[in-house]
C-alpha cells in the first residue's frame, strides 16, 4: 500500500517501500521473496544482470541512493506529508529534465505514475478528453510492447490493484472513461521475421485515414524501441501523419525501455511528440518508476484536461505539475515507493551521463559484435532479425542509440536428425534455470563450474511467431546503462569483463538446454 501515513521513524524500511504503490507486479512472491519480474528489493552482487529489457535488482549505487532520501524524509522539517511530497516530486522532475538536457526554456512538462502501463491508461484518458469525439488508438503488436498495455489503452484497469493500493476488476472499464477503440499492427511475420517497414508504415496510414473518415481523433502509438529492439512505425511515418493531420492525430512515443540519447528525446519533444519513458529498463533503476514528458505545445492543450475520477486509483496530486487542471480532481496523497524508485533511477542516469558518447558507442559496437558472433557460432541459439534503428529525418547526427542494446534469440535443442526449437513452455523453463546456482547438476555433464554456479538474469521470453510449426518464444541479452559505467570503469581490462560475463550467461544458457532437453 502507498505510504499515507505522517512520516515517522516507524515508517517502512527502504526495501519496502521499493516494494511500495504498484500493482500486483512488484509484490515479493514466496519462497524467493522477488517480484514477477524475479527481482529483489535490495542489491545481489551475485546476479548477473543482463534483462534490462524487463527489469534490473537495484544497484547498491540505486540502494544508497533511495536509502539517503529515506533518511533525509525522517529528518525533515514537520510539515504535512503530502506537502514533503510534493517537493521532493518536484525537485525529481527538476533533475529528470536537466539530466535529459531539456532546457527550461522548452516548457516540458513531467507527469509521473508507477509504471508505463499507467502511462499509457492516463495518455488515454487524457487525449480522450479533449472532444466529444470518440479515439481511435493505434498500437504496435502487444507481444512487443506490454501485457497490460492493450488493456489500459482500452480504458480498462489491467490489475486487480493499482498504484495507490485500490482493489479493482481487471478488465472493467473505467468509470467516466472517454471512447476509444484500439487496433494493433503487427511488426513481424508468422514466423518471427521482422515486417517491412514501408508495409507497417501503410497500414499505419489507411488505418488513419479511416479513423479521420468517420469523424475520429487518432492517437498513434510509436514504439522507441520494442521488446526485441524495433521501432515502428517509421518516425518519417508519424511526422508525416501529425504535419498532414494536426487536428486530428497526436503521437505518443512509448520510448518506456529508455534507450535513446539526449538528443533524441529533445528531437521526439521538438516535433510535439508526447514521450513516455521509465527509469526501470536500460537505466537499470528499480521496477515501476514512470514519466511523461509533454511537450509545451501538446501540454498548452491538455493541462486544462479534465480526467475521469478513476484515475484518482492510480495516480496522486503531486505527480502532476501544479499548473495542470486534471490534478485538482486528484487526493493529495503520497507514493513515498515511487519517489523511491525514481531516486535510484536518477542515481543511475547521473552516472551514466558521466561517460563520454564516444566511449558508450565504441562499447556497445563491441558488446554487439561479440554476443551476435558467439550466438551465430553456437546451433543452440537462432539469432532474432531487428532491423537497423532508423529514426530520420528527426535527427541526424550519429549517437549511440542507434546501436542495438537488445539481442533477441530463439532456442534450439539438438536431434538426431538435426536441431529443433524449443517450445515457449520449455524457454521459460530454461529463463528461470538460468537465475539458479546448478551445483547440484554439475555431475550430470562436464562443464565449466564458474558457468554453472554463476547466476544470469536476461529479459523475459518474448512470444515471436512460429519456427517449424511450433510456437516460439526469444530470450534477450540486453545492455543496459549500468553495464556501461561498469565497463567505463574498468580501467585495466577496457569493459571486456562485462562483455565476458555476457559470454559466459550464453554459454551457461547453452549448457542448461543440453542438460535439460537434449
Amino acid at each position: 500500500m502507498p505510504s499515507h501515513a505522517l512520516l515517522r521513524p516507524d515508517f517502512p524500511s527502504t526495501m519496502q517501500l521499493l516494494v511500495d504503490g504498484g500493482d500486483e507486479r512488484i509484490a515479493l512472491n514466496a519462497p524467493n521473496a522477488v517480484n514477477r519480474y524475479g527481482c529483489a528489493p535490495y542489491p545481489d552482487p551475485n546476479l548477473h544482470a543482463f534483462g534490462s529489457s524487463t527489469a534490473s535488482v537495484i544497484s547498491q549505487r540505486g540502494f544508497d541512493a533511495a536509502n539517503q532520501l529515506r533518511e533525509r524524509l525522517l529528518h525533515a522539517s514537520p510539515s504535512p506529508p503530502h506537502l514533503i511530497y510534493a517537493h521532493e516530486m518536484q525537485r525529481v522532475r527538476q533533475e529528470l529534465l536537466r539530466l535529459c538536457g531539456i532546457q527550461d526554456e522548452m516548457g516540458t512538462d513531467v507527469i509521473f505514475a508507477a509504471s508505463g502501463t499507467d502511462l499509457h491508461l492516463i495518455t488515454t484518458q487524457l487525449i480522450g478528453s479533449t472532444s466529444s469525439k470518440p479515439t481511435r488508438i493505434i498500437m504496435m503488436d502487444a507481444n512487443e510492447t506490454g501485457k497490460g498495455v492493450p488493456t489500459a489503452l482500452a480504458g480498462r484497469h489491467f490489475s486487480r490493484q493499482s498504484a495507490l493500493g485500490e482493489t479493482l476488476i481487471e478488465g472493467a472499464p473505467i468509470k467516466g472513461g472517454a471512447a476509444i477503440e484500439v487496433v494493433s499492427v503487427p511488426i513481424r511475420h508468422d514466423d518471427g521475421t521482422p515486417r517491412n517497414a514501408d508495409d507497417i508504415d501503410a497500414d499505419v496510414e489507411k488505418l488513419v485515414n479511416t479513423a479521420v473518415a468517420i469523424q475520429q481523433n487518432v492517437l498513434l502509438i510509436l514504439v522507441d524501441v520494442t521488446k526485441t529492439g524495433m521501432l515502428a512505425p517509421s518516425v518519417t511515418c508519424a511526422t508525416h501523419l501529425l504535419s498532414r493531420l494536426p487536428e486530428c492525430v497526436t503521437v505518443l512515443v512509448d520510448a518506456c525501455q529508455c534507450r535513446m540519447a539526449p538528443s533524441t528525446l529533445r528531437a521526439y519533444l521538438d516535433h510535439d511528440f508526447i514521450v513516455a519513458i521509465t527509469g526501470s529498463k536500460f537505466l537499470t533503476g528499480p521496477s515501476f518508476s514512470g514519466a511523461l514528458l509533454v511537450p509545451s505545445q501538446a501540454a498548452a492543450q491538455l493541462r486544462q484536461q479534465i480526467l475521469p475520477p478513476a484515475i484518482s486509483a492510480y495516480s496522486c496530486r503531486a505527480d502532476w505539475p501544479a499548473h495542470w487542471v486534471a490534478s485538482e480532481g486528484l487526493r493529495q496523497l503520497t507514493n513515498l515507493g515511487l519517489l523511491l524508485r525514481w531516486e535510484a533511477a536518477l542515481a543511475e542516469l547521473r552516472a551514466f551521463r558521466a561517460v563520454p558518447d564516444v566511449a558508450i558507442i565504441r562499447f556497445l559496437g563491441t558488446f554487439s559484435l561479440a554476443v551476435q558472433t558467439h550466438l551465430e557460432s553456437n546451433p543452440v541459439f537462432m539469432p532474432l532479425q531487428v532491423p537497423q534503428l532508423q529514426r530520420q529525418p528527426l535527427i541526424e547526427e550519429a549517437s549511440w542509440d542507434q546501436l542495438p542494446t537488445i539481442i533477441s534469440f530463439v532456442l534450439y535443442r539438438p536431434t538426431s536428425s538435426g536441431r529443433t526449437p524449443l517450445t515457449r513452455p520449455q524457454t521459460l523453463e530454461i529463463f528461470r534455470l538460468l537465475q539458479q546456482d546448478q551445483q547440484s547438476h554439475v555431475q550430470l555433464h562436464l562443464a565449466n563450474e564458474k558457468i554453472t554456479h554463476s547466476r544470469y538474469q536476461l529479459g523475459q521470453p518474448v512470444a515471436c511467431g512460429e519456427r517449424d510449426g511450433l510456437p516460439v518464444s526469444a530470450l534477450r541479452l540486453c545492455a543496459s546503462a549500468r553495464m556501461i559505467v561498469e565497463a567505463s570503469t574498468d580501467n585495466v581490462q577496457g569493459g571486456s569483463a562485462v562483455i565476458d560475463s555476457a559470454l559466459a550467461a550464453l554459454d551457461k544458457v547453452s549448457w542448461l538446454v543440453h542438460s535439460t532437453f537434449a
